[in-house]
């Protein structure tokens, strides 16, 4: 995707944060992880697919942006998801079933500049 300039569209992307304790202190695969990250951001493009950033995110389909951060714990995945909230920010919060455990959050497709600074005290997952 080329740079913006002035006068042209944000760059949209697509934030998904996943927690790290999952795979660090809790053991589970890595596999099984990645699946909950897919399973929240298509939920969450699901659920906003009429909105119209959605929409151009989806028109761009081969150059979509998405970051993955993480989240150190499930007290900080649900506090993210509560600041989001309060922000207005569109996001879903991907709850496994049936253990009812807190797993990822991801955004609809927002312009950048927008989100990121809801964003920054969370590091990329590794």
């Amino acid at each position: 995707m080329a740079a913006t300039g002035a006068g042209s569209p944000s760059r949209l992307v697509q934030y998904v944060v996943v927690r790290s304790d999952l795979v660090h202190q809790l053991s589970w695969p890595l596999g099984a992880v990645i699946t909950q990250a897919c399973h929240a951001a298509t939920a969450a493009i699901h659920l906003h697919y009429g909105d119209p950033d959605t929409q151009r995110y989806l028109e761009e389909l081969d150059s979509m942006h998405k970051v993955v951060l993480g989240a150190p714990d499930q007290a900080a995945l649900s506090g993210l998801s509560d600041t989001l909230t309060q922000a207005g920010v569109s996001h879903k919060l991907w709850i496994e079933q049936p253990e009812n455990i807190p797993t990822c959050l991801a955004l609809k497709p927002y312009p950048k500049e927008t989100v990121q600074p809801l964003m920054k005290k969370f590091k990329l997952f590794k």
